[in-house]
């Protein structure tokens, strides 16, 4: 059976990443089923000039109010969650248990379960609810993986460290792409 994640995208700037991620898991064939906020949509079109439409390979898109959806159950069967990016609001709901909808549900789920669930948390900068709110995910079992591109590998282009921090995030998922260049050190 291959592996099946949720692909949240939230209003945050860095709608790259999730295109990115997409092109990722279409390479590994890897299901993914989508939710979007109505600020992700928009930040999609401004950054991107996209819609969620375009976005391929998600097999379905969920509405925010759609408790009935599989990600709501603990018995669904999907392998972890990454929210790229993450808004604050976004991050401070998931940190407080609030399920206001299915997006905070879905995160919920993964964290009661005890599966993977990376939180691309973008913003700054940071004040102290922000990183109380990113303490308190972490102990409830989130991996906090702030949208901070590596430049080590030399990228050439703005494509390069998306491509490369969205390889980041399916890592941390348990899904490695064979083309993923972790640092094994270097000369100084």
């Amino acid at each position: 059976m291959p592996k099946r994640i949720v692909l949240a995208i939230t209003g945050a700037s860095g709608a790259l990443y999730a295109v990115d991620f997409l092109k990722i898991m279409a390479e590994l064939a890897v299901e993914v089923d989508g939710l979007i906020s109505a600020a992700g949509e928009k930040v999609l079109r401004i950054e991107l000039g996209l819609a969620k439409a375009d976005l391929k390979p998600v097999r379905r898109w969920y509405e925010a109010g759609d408790f009935t959806a599989p990600m709501a159950s603990g018995s669904s069967r999907y392998h972890g969650m990454a929210v790229l990016p993450c808004t604050m609001g976004t991050l401070g709901a998931i940190a407080g248990g609030q399920s206001r909808n299915l997006l905070h549900r879905a995160a919920d789920v993964m964290l009661k379960e005890r599966r993977p669930l990376v939180l691309a948390v973008r913003e700054t900068p940071l004040n102290g609810i922000h990183l109380k709110n990113m303490l308190a995910a972490h102990e409830a079992g989130a991996i906090i993986c702030p949208a901070m591109p590596a430049f080590y590998h030399r990228p050439a282009e703005i494509s390069d460290l998306a491509r490369d921090f969205a390889m980041r995030v399916a890592s941390l998922l348990g899904i490695d792409h064979p083309d993923r260049r972790p640092w094994e050190g270097g000369d100084v």
